[in-house]
This record gives C-alpha cells, structure tokens and sequence, in this order.
C-alpha cells in the first residue's frame, strides 16, 4: 500500500487558548500561564505544550497557549486533575482573568482531515 494514497490521520486533540493581557498584567498572568503549563507537561498524553506571545500595537500582551493531546481522554483526565488542583488551591481561573482584565478565546481543535484537492490550495 502507498503510504502517499493514504495518509495517516493524527488522532491529536489541540487545546488553543488565545488571551489578550492588558500591559500592566502581564506579568502576573504569564506567572500563572507559566505554573500551568508545568501543571500540564508531565500529565500523561500531553505531547507538546506551548506559550506564544506577542506585543500588541496598543501596549496589550497577546498570549497564546497551545497543547496537544493524544486524545480526548487523556485531555479529560488532565482536566479533571487540574480543577481538584485548583479546589485545593482555592484558585477560580475565571475571576483572576476578570480581576486582571484578561479577555481570552477558548477552544478546542481537531486536526483538520483534507482531501488532496484542499491542499493543492494552500
């Protein structure tokens, strides 16, 4: 069989998260992004996690964080294990964004699964 006919699916499940920082918070909120991540790295099916930023034009910190599972479930039980941790810490995600004035854009990704007619495009 030719591996070119038949290309191989990544079963790889993407968390992307997009935060915009107001200047002033930046660096309590990278503190944080930066616990996180050494939260996710070692949890089993974590294959890579990472932090990307840039400066934005109005003095804003844009903040990207991308980690990618090797599956659902691997994700639900990271999850899963990261909320009990936040329970004891009494850390609530939402209000220490809302207090430091962080907008964020949350989603869950798929690889995307294209023909060769779609790829011929890009």
């Amino acid at each position: 069989m030719n591996d070119l006919a038949s290309p191989r699916i990544p079963t790889s499940l993407f968390r992307v998260d997009r935060f915009t920082v107001p200047a002033p918070a930046a660096a309590v909120f990278l503190d944080r992004v930066q616990r996180i991540q050494s939260l996710l790295d070692p949890q089993p099916g974590c294959r890579q996690n990472l932090v990307l930023t840039q400066a934005g034009e109005d003095g804003a910190v844009r903040v990207i964080t991308v980690v990618e599972w090797e599956s659902a479930a691997a994700m639900s039980a990271a999850r899963t294990w990261v909320q009990r941790r936040y329970a004891d810490e009494g850390f609530d995600p939402a209000a220490f964004m809302r207090q430091l004035g962080v907008e964020a854009d949350l989603g869950l990704y798929e690889p995307a699964r294209l023909d060769s007619r779609a790829a011929d495009v890009v």
